[in-house]
């Protein structure tokens, strides 16, 4: 019995293996497939279905959130993905077992759906513009950073009993804000959620990255301060939590140790953006990847591990900025915004371009499309009449409707997990968008 074990878990060892295989290869994960593959003797080349490590791990994770629903699982309830809580926070949203299959994007034509109805609230308002804004993980916070160097959190359930018809008629008015905090000394770029703890980090123009714990009601202040060298114009945590990416001046992507605050570069000069300054930098799902958007038009895709840039799409947005740039939830894809009044899909294995997206002039700001948080549609600004818009992600229909901003909105950003999103304006103002049921 000992030995018939022995095999059964050895020939499940092999499985697993050629699971984690097929996934790293798959999201162009080339390098560490290789090694995975080297070390286990695995096939590199061995037939897996696409995203299957991706279906049985989130079955896996149900099954187990049953459980411990039940009572009968050997788990504690923050040990399920969705996964460690903490102060203020929920369970982080598991990743759908599906996503949008932008492989046929090209030739998908025909009826498309309808960017449904939004409703839109301001909820609070900045002493200067309200420069950018993002949600927590799960959906249930949302930070915005402004020119006047404050930044203000805000529950998103108190945001949604405000939007209710009755909302501030039952025990006096609801106050959505429940932290601000005052630390730096210039305009704040960008903001990012820990994606475990209760803690928020800014980038701002005063070359600072700043930590936040928001556990705490009465602090104010920073708990740590990353000193860079350079404006520091866009900031991403890795998945894990460890490392953080700057987006900065510097025409490379500062990866920082969130424990020793070792600044890492990457060693080679060719993957130096030619024209300076990156807008924006993203991690893709799993930290495998980011991604960078460059002043010089660029779009620039690398590897997570050894930061070396594994694709190159110079001048994607040809001679004018690349504003932003992100990646569809399965990897395979980056979306692109650019100053040249265009959102384009690029395909992350081959660098081609599978889908454009025009009908709204962006032209001035630093705007940013993004997606819906079920990839279906697309969101952006449309300067020339100060208007939202839509694409419907597969056909490129556009749809569009007033900002109710006074000035176009700088930011727009949505939610991970419902249908909801939040617009910052030039006005100051922050406004709250969610689906009309």
């Amino acid at each position: 019995m000992a030995l018939e074990q022995a095999l059964q878990d050895g020939l499940l060892l092999r499985h697993v293996y050629g699971l984690i295989v097929a996934h790293l290869r798959d999201h162009n994960l080339t390098q560490a497939a290789t090694a995975v593959a080297t070390a286990t003797m695995t096939p590199l080349n061995v037939d897996v279905p696409p995203n299957k490590l991706l279906d049985l791990v989130y079955k896996g994770l149900a099954i187990e959130r049953d459980e411990v629903a039940r009572g009968t699982g050997s788990v504690t309830a923050t040990e399920v993905v969705g996964g460690p809580t903490a102060a203020c926070y929920g369970p982080l949203p598991i990743l759908p077992l599906n996503s949008l299959d932008f492989s046929s994007v090209q030739e998908t034509k025909g009826s498309s759906k309808k960017f449904p109805k939004h409703d839109a609230r301001h909820i609070s308002e900045h002493k200067n513009v309200a420069r950018c804004a993002r949600f927590s993980p799960d959906g249930r916070l949302l930070a915005t950073g402004s020119a006047d160097t404050s930044i203000k959190l805000f529950e998103v359930d108190k945001v949604r009993q405000m939007m209710m018809p009755d909302g501030n008629s039952r025990e006096g008015p609801v106050r959505p804000v429940i932290r601000t905090f005052y630390d730096h000394l210039q305009p704040i770029n960008d903001l990012d959620f820990h994606p475990q703890s209760a803690v928020l980090i800014s980038g701002a123009k005063d070359r600072t990255i700043k930590f936040f714990d928001f556990s705490k009601a009465a602090a104010k202040r920073a708990f740590r301060v990353i000193q860079d060298t350079h404006n520091v114009r866009s900031v991403a945590f890795h998945p894990c939590g460890d490392f953080l990416l700057a987006g900065t001046d510097h025409p490379i992507a500062h990866l920082y140790d969130v424990n020793t605050f070792q600044c890492y570069l990457s060693s080679s000069l060719q993957d130096v953006h030619v024209d300076g300054a990156i807008n924006q930098v993203r991690y893709s799902t799993n930290g495998g990847m980011y991604v960078t958007a460059s002043k010089d038009g660029g779009v620039r895709i690398w590897d997570g591990v050894t930061a070396q840039c594994v694709r190159a799409i110079d001048k994607a947005h040809g001679s004018t900025e690349a504003t932003s740039a992100i990646f569809t939830k399965d990897q395979r894809y980056v979306l692109s915004c650019g100053k040249d009044s265009t959102v384009r899909l690029w395909e992350v294995g081959s660098g081609r371009q599978v889908k454009q997206y025009v009908g709204a002039q962006h032209q001035q700001m630093r705007c940013q499309a993004v997606f819906n948080h079920t990839e279906e549609f697309i969101l952006c600004v449309d300067e020339s009449n100060n208007e939202l818009v839509a694409w419907e992600a597969l056909t490129g229909d556009i749809s569009s409707w007033p900002s109710n901003h006074v000035g176009t909105p700088r930011w727009l950003e949505h939610s991970p997990s419902e249908a909801a999103f939040v617009t910052c304006g030039t006005d100051r103002s922050v406004r709250f968008w969610k689906e009309t049921f």
